[in-house]
């Protein structure tokens, strides 16, 4: 490895790190309410999975347009153009986009009366998903903060909240969820009561952060907000349609029996966790080429840009390789129920492929973010999973039998076609322009 490798590598970690522990923290907030929901009980979790797999695909959306503040503040900066004065327009961004984001899951709740999931479920998730609508506002204002300072490569204090966020969310969900003192089981509803907490926690503390280290005038800029939508729309929209992908499979399959959701979820929680370590380099990635490409620094752009994919690789490589070799034991860790175990474990192969491919895609899809080029990141995404993921994953687990496993089959065909599609735009792109 030479002396310039090792830079790039060292420049990518130094912002990559502080956000690894930070997205394994905040991932970690979610792994937390699967133990204690698989603790509480079957029901719970699988309550909370159908839940969460509706919201989820509604407050991405709003949190992909946010995403696209740090690259675009990044390009600024490298165009040496202020950027601080972007401050009070990104949180009046973010609080447009909750209040939206929390009026659709509002008019989604009735809805859930008539998709046939099992009906003692029903009452948990439509309770879930109304404390959860409450709770955007404080989940988009974290987000936008979080988005402002990583332009500023300001990363270490909002990932180390982020990890204190996880003990916190611990301690609220077994209080609220099995009782303590005074206070009842609330089970459900306990888990979306600390979840609501823990939000609006980050997002103030995270705003109180950023106003005491920086100092801010009001400043209306529509270009702004059209340079945003430009960049963060295609994000946006690529985000919305690899969650809904995702959940709509839990959603589907919850049709069918409260343990396929529940075994989804637990897929998507094992995956997720590995998963923060490249998104954490892809947020490092479109950082670093924002800026080098603002600077019209092309050296050092593709230096990152290659740098960056091999490490985001590399790693879930390694990552599925420990999912092969303890299959059973990772699964055990969220659930001890036999028939969920039984679900997961063989899935767990094809779920360690797939990964690798993932790995690949979030690594090109920061390059785009850093190019401010992020249409062919939708193109890319609404062809693999809308096109080939969706519908392969529905024959196989209905006309062959496979169930759950037919979906995750039909994932990992569609991380190869995306990644083929993003990878091929984006070596033309680097032969013609730079």
């Amino acid at each position: 490895m030479t002396n310039s490798t090792k830079h790039y590598i060292k420049e990518l970690f130094n912002i990559a790190l502080p956000i690894i522990m930070g997205n394994l923290g905040f991932i970690l907030i979610g792994v937390g309410d699967v133990l204690i929901a698989g603790r509480h009980s079957t029901d719970t979790l699988a309550a909370i999975s159908i839940a969460t797999a509706i919201t989820n695909c509604i407050q991405t959306f709003g949190v992909g347009l946010i995403a696209g503040v740090s690259p675009l503040l990044s390009n600024f900066r490298g165009e040496n153009k202020s950027a601080k004065r972007y401050f009070y327009p990104t949180l009046r961004f973010s609080f447009v986009l909750a209040v939206i984001v929390m009026l659709i899951i509002l008019a989604v709740i009735p809805l859930i009366n008539y998709l046939n999931f099992e009906p003692k479920l029903v009452p948990m998730i439509k309770q879930y998903m109304f404390i959860t609508a409450f709770a955007t506002f404080g989940g988009y204002l974290h987000v936008a903060v979080k988005e402002f300072l990583q332009a500023f490569e300001i990363v270490v204090f909002p990932n180390l909240l982020t990890v204190f966020a996880v003990v916190l969310n611990v301690i609220l969900n077994i209080i609220f969820v099995f009782g303590w003192g005074v206070i009842p089981s609330m089970g459900v509803v306990g888990l979306a009561i600390a979840s609501f907490v823990v939000r609006y926690f980050m997002g103030i503390v995270l705003l109180i952060y950023c106003m005491s280290i920086m100092r801010f005038s009001n400043y209306v800029d529509r270009y702004f907000y059209k340079q945003m939508i430009k960049i963060g729309l295609p994000i946006s929209t690529a985000v919305f349609v690899e969650f809904v992908a995702f959940n709509s499979i839990a959603i589907i399959m919850g049709r069918i029996s409260g343990a396929y959701a529940a075994a989804q979820n637990i897929l998507c929680t094992m995956t997720t966790v590995s998963f923060m370590v490249p998104f954490a380099i892809s947020n490092a990635i479109a950082v670093k080429v924002g800026f080098a490409n603002g600077a019209e620094n092309f050296y050092d752009m593709k230096k990152y840009i290659k740098v960056g994919i091999f490490i985001c690789v590399g790693f879930m490589a390694f990552s599925a390789v420990v999912f092969c070799g303890f299959p059973e034991f990772l699964v055990s860790i969220f659930t001890k129920d036999a028939e969920l175990v039984k679900i997961c474990v063989p899935i767990v192969y094809v779920l360690s492929a797939f990964q690798i491919f993932d790995g690949l895609q979030v690594s090109l899809s920061g390059v785009f973010k850093g190019l401010k080029s992020t249409k062919i990141v939708l193109l890319a995404n609404f062809v693999g999973y809308w096109m080939i993921a969706i519908p392969l994953g529905i024959i196989l687990a209905f006309g062959f039998g496979q169930n759950l496993r037919g979906f995750w089959f039909g994932l990992f065909v569609s991380s190869v076609a995306l990644c083929t599609i993003m990878l091929t735009a984006l070596t033309k792109r680097l032969r013609d322009n730079y």
